[in-house]
């Protein structure tokens, strides 16, 4: 049974308990929900990062948990948050960098906690390019790209790299991120991540959410540590 929403200051999380926690943040309280692993686990926690907060997007969208239910039935536990200024989370949307430290101060509660697991990173939309910024400083050991907002109102140029398995889901349908955009930057990549396009699909993968899943399963088993 999930425990309730409850402050941080006298428990840890485990491992076996879906559990959702308030932090302490750079704005105030963090919102976090963890889910342990399905099946054999695996030493790895798996944070994923959700959508504009401006346009509604919180950690329970259902690309976002998905994503995490995907993560899960492959071993992986999983961390979900809210930006601040979503749901319990204290503080005024920040138009990237402080939703960036946001997830810092997510990454450096959760090691405290599962000092014993690896680091992954993962998100969707806006949360693709909060987590794609903080993936080298923080050692993610792996990323996943949910349709980065290419072309849209966040840079990409300048961003630091990953150097570890990174896949980039892309629906060609979509609506609001430029598929062809997409493809256009990663083929300019020095090393560019796997881009898997899904045809017939739209920004929040409507009716595609099943096949979403089978996707991130099936490309990530290969990550896993022997």
């Amino acid at each position: 049974m999930p425990c309730h929403l409850r402050h941080h200051v006298d428990m840890t999380i485990g491992t076996t308990t879906s559990c959702s926690v308030l932090i302490p943040g750079p704005a105030g309280q963090i919102e976090v929900a963890f889910d342990p692993a399905e099946g054999t686990p695996q030493p790895l926690l798996a944070v994923v990062c959700h959508p504009l907060p401006t346009e509604g997007g919180t950690m329970h969208n259902k690309v976002v948990t998905t994503t995490a239910r995907a993560l899960r039935e492959t071993g992986i536990a999983t961390l979900r948050f809210n930006f601040r200024g979503v749901g319990h989370s204290d503080g005024q949307f920040d138009n990237g960098q402080g939703e960036l430290d946001d997830l810092r101060a997510v990454v450096a509660w959760a090691a405290l906690q599962h000092p014993d697991k690896a680091l992954w990173l993962a998100g969707f939309s806006f949360g693709a390019w909060v987590s794609l910024c903080g993936a080298v400083d923080l050692r993610a050991k792996a990323l996943i790209s949910i349709a980065p907002p290419v072309g849209r109102s966040w840079a990409f140029d300048d961003i630091a790299l990953p150097q570890v398995p990174w896949l980039v889901i892309q629906g060609l349908s979509d609506e609001i991120v430029d598929a062809h955009a997409v493809r256009t930057w990663i083929s300019g990549l020095p090393q560019p991540p796997q881009l898997i396009e899904m045809p017939d699909t739209r920004h929040f993968f409507h009716r595609k959410l099943i096949d979403l899943r089978g996707l991130i399963r099936n490309s990530v088993r290969n990550w896993l540590p022997a």
